[in-house]
């Protein structure tokens, strides 16, 4: 329970020095700094190769569901893990795989457009989210935003970091955007990493987790929690859901990250079943916005919405099986390739 109230007061104190433009707790500091970093040379050199470009997914998903009703419109936001590097079809991308299933789910086409650039931290969010706004007559119904993974590995200041989501998030909410995000992933999952840097990955990913979710909620939005990349199937199975470079995702785990993404993704539109009354056999609960955000941190697949303030709503949605892989249609076709 200390440890629970600890790590809370630690993501508040980010989420207030973001708000407040404070300096915030470094990610790295001390005398393990020069091991650390060390460890960082040796992970860098051992991830990154073999992985290709991330292919491009955009278009339309759902053809089938063609009645003349006009299509949703999802925005898909963030670094490599939204963009979908590691895998080589663009129906295998997560963010692909949550425009069919946010088709089947309302029955009904998506348009999907993605902005996210491998390699991306929260500060080019900015750009992102000004791409995605740029046609006031296609902007998002709904936007995916996974971000936070390159602000840990270059010691990008929390506080800064999160600041730059709050804002995005805010400018989204305001262009009529329902908001999702995907906190920052544990990367302390990541294979070539080894001891001190594996234990100080984790703690710094789910302390910037637990901040991110607290401004997204403030702002509007809701989160979902990647941890290690979305359940213990990663470290289970880390030859099938990771990629060839050890460090993006395979098809499969993406479509693990997608399944439990795309319940919150259908509930922000309301075609999922909605309760503001948690289920207590499913470790649902009413929290205070920093408790719920430090547990959803530690629990992957969790969902973070606003109750009433200054509570939050704690939710873990039965995931739901995601259609085939499918290519998107371009170009006014409808046909599937």
């Amino acid at each position: 329970m200390a440890g629970t109230l600890s790590r809370a007061r630690a993501a508040r104190r980010i989420a207030t020095g973001a708000a407040f433009g404070g300096g915030g707790i470094g990610l790295l500091a001390g005398a393990a700094v020069g091991v650390v970093l060390a460890e960082v040379a040796l992970a860098k050199r051992s991830v990154g190769s073999g992985s290709p470009q991330a292919p491009n997914a955009d278009g339309l998903y759902g053809t089938a569901f063609a009645n003349g009703t006009e299509p949703l419109r999802l925005g898909m936001l963030g670094d490599s893990t939204a963009a979908g590097q590691g895998v080589r079809r663009a129906g295998q991308t997560p963010a692909a795989l949550l425009a069919s299933g946010l088709a089947a789910v309302a029955e009904r086409m998506v348009t999907l457009r993605n902005v996210a650039l491998p390699g991306a931290r929260s500060d080019d969010l900015e750009r992102q989210v000004s791409l995605l706004l740029d046609d006031p007559d296609r902007l998002p119904d709904v936007c995916v935003i996974m971000i936070g993974a390159n602000d840990v590995t270059t010691r990008m200041a929390p506080t800064t970091s999160v600041r730059y989501l709050s804002t995005a998030v805010r400018r989204l909410r305001t262009a009529g955007a329902e908001v999702v995000v995907g906190t920052c992933p544990d990367l302390g999952t990541i294979e070539p990493v080894y001891q001190p840097l594996r234990w100080l990955a984790r703690r710094v990913s789910r302390q910037l987790a637990a901040a991110q979710t607290i401004v997204v909620v403030e702002q509007g939005g809701r989160t979902v929690s990647l941890g290690h990349l979305l359940g213990p199937e990663f470290e289970a199975n880390p030859r099938e859901l990771f990629g060839p470079d050890n460090y993006h995702p395979s098809a499969e785990g993406y479509a693990t990250a997608a399944m439990a993404v795309l319940p919150t993704l259908c509930a922000a539109l309301g075609l999922w079943p909605e309760s503001d009354h948690p289920d207590a056999s499913r470790d649902e609960d009413i929290l205070p916005v920093a408790k719920a955000a430090s547990a959803a941190a530690a629990q992957a697949g969790t969902e973070v919405t606003a109750a009433r303030a200054p509570w939050a709503l704690l939710k873990h949605r039965r995931r739901r099986r995601l259609p085939a892989p499918v290519e998107p249609a371009r170009n006014g076709s409808h046909t599937k390739r």
